[in-house]
């Protein structure tokens, strides 16, 4: 069977209020959530499901689904980020966060590395001022402060651009409008990127509509000041089903997040009883995916001045080399301290 997937960027256009849209005709917002960033495969999605979608587009069926077309990742070289969910080109990516669990930092350090890269990094400014972001859109190439300026802006641009905006502008209509003349002027080369600053956003089922990325951050992961706090299991990417992702990297992170989902239970118990009250079978399983949580912990350079660490990069196939490594056990003779922050295994090995 041929790479099938749902055609997000449509959905996007032509349903703005999706939440509602869905839940009149009798379909969850989650599915349409879970259709949109590949964690339910399209193959296996209900016909009246895809109908229910296709007639709120009022589009047909074979419209609302792309077959063949491979989708591509950008690398950021943030291991949480590209292992787990991977940024794709082209697409639109949410974060939802409630206010200081990274969010703004992750955005300055994305940011920051664009800079040396082929991408321009263009920032819609929210409405209202927001005092956290100081420091964090003067590291945006262009800076504009309505849809219209936007507009205008990415369509002088050539090459690829990364857009970051607020959802204040979802709230609005004004992104869906922007988008809609974008289409219309065959702009199509733009990564998007939402953040909701208010945090609102953990509250509702989909906030920002159709996206090909979520990445969720952790509460906990966050408490323990374990960074960038991506959530391993709730972030999501559509790359991962029918797009670019090679099968070891599939495997791997099947793997890497069904050890982590089970470590999580067996530290709730830790938390409240103690390490002795894990199974001895369970020992070996616990004590890899305290490594493997550990090593997906990351020094960002926009951070170097509040933790005195020096930022790390780590390619994918690094990433990939170094999560395979923890889970076979070849990492076991390393502490947990050891792996925290490291950048890479090459660093401690």
């Amino acid at each position: 069977m041929d790479d099938i997937r749902l055609n997000v960027a449509l959905l996007r256009r032509k349903v703005p209020n999706l939440t509602t849209a869905a839940k009149s005709i009798g379909i969850r917002p989650a599915t349409v959530s879970n259709l949109c960033t590949g964690k339910i495969d399209l193959g296996k999605a209900e016909v009246r499901t895809l109908v229910g979608l296709a007639t709120l587009a009022n589009c047909s069926v074979d419209e609302l689904i792309i077959r063949g077309e491979k989708i591509s990742m950008i690398e950021t070289q943030i291991k949480t980020l590209d292992f787990f969910a991977p940024l794709v080109k082209g697409g639109t990516t949410g974060i939802v966060a409630r206010p200081g669990m990274g969010q703004v930092v992750i955005l300055a350090e994305l940011l920051h590395r664009f800079k040396e890269s082929d991408y321009t990094t263009v920032f819609l400014l929210p409405a209202k001022e927001h005092p956290v972001l100081e420091g964090t859109t003067e590291l945006a190439d262009l800076v504009t402060t309505t849809t219209d300026e936007t507009f205008q802006k990415l369509a002088s641009l050539n090459g690829d651009v990364i857009f970051i905006t607020d959802k204040s502008y979802i709230v609005s209509g004004e992104l869906f409008d922007l988008q809609e003349k974008l289409v219309a002027e065959r702009i199509q080369n733009i990564t998007t990127i939402l953040v909701d600053l208010s945090g609102e956003v953990v509250d509702e089922e989909m906030p920002y509509g159709p996206l090909e990325t979520l990445w969720q951050l952790d509460a906990d992961l966050a408490a323990r000041h374990q960074y960038p706090a991506v959530h391993p299991i709730y972030s999501t990417s559509s790359i991962i089903e029918g797009g670019d992702l090679d099968q070891r990297h599939f495997n791997l992170r099947q793997r890497a997040q069904k050890l982590l989902r089970r470590y999580r239970e067996l530290r709730s118990v830790v938390s409240v009883h103690g390490l002795d009250k894990i199974p001895i079978t369970e020992l070996e399983t616990y004590e890899r995916g305290e490594r493997l949580e550990a090593y997906f912990t990351q020094p960002l350079f926009v951070a170097e001045s509040v933790t005195g660490q020096q930022g790390k990069t780590v390619s994918m196939s690094q990433t990939l080399q170094d999560v395979d490594s923890i889970m076979e056990g070849k990492a076991d003779r390393f502490s947990v301290d050891e792996l925290r922050y490291i950048g890479s295994l090459e660093i401690v090995i």
